[in-house]
C-alpha cells in the first residue's frame, strides 16, 4: 500500500536538519541560531518543546533554566511574559514556538515536547499557524506523540520511539513484525554498543515505506558514512560541516 504523503519527508534527501538550530555553531533553540541555520540554506530544523506557566509553548530543551540562563527556576514555573524578555548566558532571546512558525512559513520543524504540559500547547500553536504540514513529531514518550495525533488528525508526520523502533531494526533482520504506520523513523547512530542504523536497517525501512533520520552526526566521517548507507535526512549540531559534506558529495539539498 502507498503511504499518505508527508509535505515534511517530501524534499530531496538525504534533507540537512539542523538539530537545535545548530548546537555548536550557536546558542541552541535560540533565535540566533535558527536564524543562521536558515542563511546557511536549512529549511528543515530540530527543536525542542516545553511549557510555560501560562500554557504557551516555548522552544527549550531542559526542563530548568539553569544551564542556559544560570537561573534555576523550571521553565513551567513562569509565564511567558517573563520568559519573552529572559537572556541566555550568550545574550541570546527565547522564542515561542507560534512566533518561530510564523515568522519562517516556509521552513519545516521537527518538535520534540519534552514534558507532558508541552503536548496542548504544541497543538494548538500548529493549529493557529496552519502549520500541520510543516511539523513532524517524535518524543522517547510515545504517550506524547499520541496525544499529538489524536489532537491534530491523521495528517500529522510523526516517529515512534523505542518500541517502533526495535520493530523495524528486527525486522531488518527477517523477523515478521506486521504492519508498521509510522511515516519516519528518527534514530541515534549507534544506542551503546548497538549500531541501530546499518545499511540492513535502512534497506528494511525503505522496504516497508518508512523514512530514516539519524541523530546527531557531528563528525565528517560519520555524516559521509550514513549518506553513503543512504539514509533520508540528517540531523547535526554542526550546520556548516554537514553542508559542505553534501555539497562536496553533489547531495546539498538546502537552499
Amino acid at each position: 500500500m502507498k503511504r499518505p504523503l508527508f509535505p515534511f519527508l517530501e524534499h530531496p534527501r538525504p534533507i540537512p536538519i539542523a538539530h537545535r538550530g545548530g548546537a555548536q555553531e550557536a546558542e541552541e533553540n535560540t533565535w540566533a541560531a535558527f536564524e543562521r541555520a536558515i542563511m546557511l540554506g536549512y529549511r528543515h530544523i530540530e527543536t525542542d518543546i516545553q511549557a510555560s506557566r501560562d500554557d504557551v509553548a516555548v522552544i527549550f530543551h531542559d526542563d530548568t533554566l539553569e544551564r542556559l540562563t544560570g537561573r534555576p527556576e523550571p521553565v513551567g514555573a513562569l509565564a511567558w511574559s517573563d520568559l519573552e524578555h529572559m537572556s541566555t548566558l550568550g545574550g541570546g532571546r527565547l522564542a515561542k514556538l507560534e512566533d518561530v512558525l510564523s515568522v519562517w512559513p516556509d521552513c519545516y520543524f521537527n518538535l520534540e515536547p519534552k514534558s507532558d504540559a508541552a503536548v496542548s500547547p504544541i497543538a494548538e500553536a500548529v493549529a493557529r499557524c496552519n502549520a500541520l504540514d510543516r511539523v513532524c513529531v517524535g518524543s522517547v514518550d510515545q504517550r506524547r506523540v499520541k496525544r499529538l495525533r489524536e489532537m491534530l488528525g491523521p495528517d500529522l508526520c510523526w516517529s515512534p520511539a523505542h518500541f517502533g523502533v526495535t520493530r523495524l531494526w528486527l525486522a531488518g533482520w527477517g523477523f515478521h513484525i506486521g504492519r508498521l504506520s509510522f511515516p519516519v523513523v528518527q534514530v541515534p547512530r549507534t544506542y551503546g554498543p548497538l549500531e541501530v542504523v546499518t545499511p540492513r536497517f535502512v534497506e528494511a525501512a525503505h522496504a516497508l515505506g518508512i523514512d530514516v533520520h539519524v541523530w546527531t552526526v557531528d563528525a565528517e566521517e560519520e555524516m559521509d558514512e550514513v549518506a553513503d548507507f543512504g539514509v533520508d535526512g540528517v540531523m547535526t549540531d554542526r550546520p556548516s560541516l554537514l553542508k559542505e559534506v553534501l555539497q562536496r558529495r553533489g547531495q546539498w539539498t538546502g537552499a
